[in-house]
């Protein structure tokens, strides 16, 4: 099992007022991170979305570590840490420049039928795939 890594720039207008990295931005990378995951295991969100499952959240917490500045390096690593019949736990891992880590995150999803708007419960195929991004945490 592996996590997925990528990096991401810090623009200016990403900057707050104290002249570090808004809290925003974090949820906002988060999204990017779970869209990549999903290309990653090969259910991309238009795939899901045509097949009418709707990946949705339940829940987001972060835990800032170490303020981001403009011009920092920032990496970020993804992966699985719980996946259940029709959820997931996606942690997330902010580091900037020298692998230091600036914050913490994960975030609940649930799989929804479009036409129900019932909870999806995953298919053996669709747990094979994200199966290579799980990496339990117990």
């Amino acid at each position: 099992m592996k996590k997925l890594k990528f990096g991401l720039e810090v623009y200016t207008y990403q900057i707050d007022f104290v002249h570090h990295l808004s809290n925003i931005v974090y949820i906002e990378w988060m999204e990017i991170g779970r869209l990549k995951l999903l290309d990653a295991i090969g259910l991309s969100a238009t795939e899901l979305e045509k097949s009418g499952i709707f990946p949705v959240l339940v829940s987001t917490e972060i835990t800032y570590k170490q303020p981001i500045f403009y011009g920092d390096s920032v990496t970020v690593e993804v992966w699985i840490s719980k996946l259940n019949l029709a959820s997931a736990i996606i942690e997330f891992r902010f580091y900037k420049n020298d692998e230091i880590l600036a914050a913490a995150g994960s975030q609940k999803g649930l799989f929804i039928n479009g036409e129900t708007n019932k909870p999806f419960r995953l298919t053996e195929e669709h747990r094979r795939k994200f199966e290579k991004y799980l990496i339990s945490e117990e």
